[in-house]
C-alpha cells in the first residue's frame, strides 16, 4: 500500500481568513441604505451603481459597512437615496 502525501488546501485556509475578518469588520459602523426614488428614465451607470449596492424595489432597505468604496457609490446616485448611520455593533 502506498500512502499518498495530501497537501493542505489553501482555498480552506482562506476562507477561514475571510470570514475571521469580516466578523472583525462587524465593530464597523455601519450605514442602512434606502431607495426613495425610482430609477425609470435613469441612465445605466446610475441603475448599476443602485444593483451594486444591493438595492432593487422603492423602499428596499440594504446595510452596508461605511468604507470608501459604499461612500463613492452613494455620492453617485445621493439624490436617489436616503442614508442613515447606524452605530457601532
Amino acid at each position: 500500500m502506498a500512502v499518498k502525501e495530501t497537501k493542505p488546501k489553501k482555498t480552506k485556509k482562506g476562507i477561514r481568513m475571510k470570514v475571521q475578518e469580516e466578523k472583525a469588520d462587524s465593530s464597523e459602523k455601519q450605514l442602512k441604505i434606502k431607495l426613495v426614488r425610482s430609477l425609470i428614465g435613469r441612465p445605466r451607470e446610475q441603475r448599476e451603481v443602485v444593483r451594486g449596492l444591493g438595492l432593487r424595489k422603492i423602499s428596499s432597505e440594504v446595510i452596508r459597512k461605511d468604507c470608501p468604496e459604499i461612500m463613492g457609490m452613494i455620492k453617485k446616485i445621493n439624490h436617489l437615496v436616503k442614508v442613515e448611520e447606524l452605530g457601532k455593533k
